[in-house]
């Protein structure tokens, strides 16, 4: 199956900066693609995160913010409330959301604000050096965990997909990949998913994606291990549709009524 890319307003004549075999000129444009085709180019605005991405507003064509670290979306929550007709979304990595910005997106998420969050991981921090990060597999060598995670010191790896499908208000949930033209188109879907629900509430798409420079890999050895490894850990799924509520999120109303009982005497 081929990825056919289509022509799109949305994306700038800028050259990307990433490096070769990067996903995030893949993911760019699917996102771009999406927007466009739902008719939202004139009515979207984007956060651009700290991190590989954090040059992304030379490159989508709309207005774009640039947030501090791990703080998209605070910031889109806050440009969602001033302009609640506009299309709002966050392009974050995985250092970005899963760690410095945990409390921002699980609290964006936990109020239910009508926002589209775009979480790209690939399992280390690409921009600073090749470290670890939330999502590293156990096992693997970084340049802090030259040896390779060790979880009894440094945990296991976050999945926030299901960590953010224990919420009540999360409209949208899935997690695609971005390994092979199958798992690009299929990705291309959940995001205009997400678009379309985001009037709903919040919305969420996980993209694993692949860092040649940061794996010490080539580009074609990067997209085997991405499939090989990443995929089996962090699995392709739609975990929140609308209506779909899994027991550990459905609400619960508690009675506050104070009890008319006078205590017994003793």
């Amino acid at each position: 199956m081929a990825v056919v890319f289509e022509k799109t307003k949305m994306l700038t004549d800028a050259v990307f900066h990433y490096c070769p075999g990067c996903n995030h000129g893949i993911a760019h444009r699917l996102v771009a693609e999406s927007i466009e085709g739902l008719g939202l180019t004139d009515n979207v605005i984007g956060v651009a995160p700290v991190g590989c991405a954090v040059f992304a507003y030379n490159y989508f064509n709309c207005d774009m913010y640039e947030a501090a670290h791990g703080r998209a979306p605070a910031v889109a929550t806050g440009i969602k409330r001033v302009h609640p007709d506009t299309c709002v979304f966050t392009y974050q990595g995985d250092g970005d959301l899963a760690s410095i910005g945990t409390a921002e997106i699980v609290h964006a998420a936990m109020r239910g604000e009508k926002i589209t969050t775009i979480f790209i991981n690939n399992a280390i921090y690409g921009m600073t050096g090749g470290q670890m990060a939330p999502t590293t597999l156990p096992g693997m060598k970084t340049t802090t965990s030259p040896y390779g995670r060790d979880t009894l010191q440094c945990g296991h790896p976050v999945r926030m997909c299901e960590l953010l499908n224990t919420l009540v208000e999360p409209r949208f949930i899935a997690r695609g990949s971005l390994s092979s033209p199958k798992e690009i188109n299929r990705s291309k879907k959940l995001l205009r998913q997400a678009f379309e629900l985001q009037h709903e509430g919040f919305t969420f798409v996980e993209l694993l994606s692949t860092c040649p420079t940061g794996w010490g890999l080539t580009p074609e050895q990067s997209q085997q291990w991405l499939e090989r490894n990443m995929v089996p850990f962090f699995p392709i799924n739609v975990f929140r549709e609308p209506n779909q509520m899994p027991e550990a999120a459905k609400k619960y109303t508690p009675d506050l009524k104070v009890s008319d009982d006078k205590p017994k005497e003793g």
